[in-house]
């Protein structure tokens, strides 16, 4: 951050008074900048033993499978949004069960929500940020070709827990080291 959204003079990184921590501060006016984690949101959408992927058509990981996700949207529910970015990103319509899997992962500050989610109909195609979407059934779930990790792991525990017939609600902290 280079400038105040405030008044638009520069800013600079300093502890403010009360806080901290490091952030960024404008030189005039002190307008704190607060810089916070961002939400990530998408469906584990299933159609009877199938679950539907979107092969990413924009970095990062442009061609490799997920779960159709993105940010959430100020003014949206976590929900809310699976459900749009699903209907963005594999023009499906779903209909949400449960929050599944939350990871969070402070290395590149976002946080991850994904949901079950149940495709009424069969019906999806590629979004704009898409290039294919396809329902798979376990076995054909293109596993060293998943975008990322949270995926992996998404998908893994779903398919453990449909083994045993029950479905829980995960949350993870996955600490990496952030790349330079």
């Amino acid at each position: 951050m280079k400038f105040c959204s405030q008044c638009g003079e520069t800013v600079g990184r300093k502890v403010p008074e009360g806080d901290n921590r490091e952030r960024f501060v404008c030189d005039a006016c002190d307008t704190v900048h607060y810089q916070n984690p961002r939400i990530v949101t998408g469906c584990l959408a299933t159609w009877e033993d199938r679950v539907l992927l979107a092969r990413r058509a924009i970095e990062p990981r442009a061609g490799y499978w997920t779960l159709p996700a993105g940010f959430l949207e100020n003014g949206e529910t976590p929900a809310a949004g699976a459900a749009r970015e699903t209907l963005e990103e594999a023009v499906a319509e779903v209909e949400i069960i449960d929050l599944y899997t939350l990871f969070s992962l402070p290395h590149i500050s976002q946080v991850y929500c994904f949901y079950r989610a149940t495709l009424p109909e069969p019906r999806f195609a590629a979004g704009a940020e898409s290039t294919d979407v396809r329902l798979f059934a376990e076995h054909e779930i293109p596993w060293e070709e998943l975008a990322f990790p949270v995926i992996r792991d998404t998908l893994q525990f779903y398919f453990q827990d449909r083994a045993r017939g029950h479905y829980e609600m995960r949350a993870r902290d996955l600490i990496f080291e952030r790349r330079r």
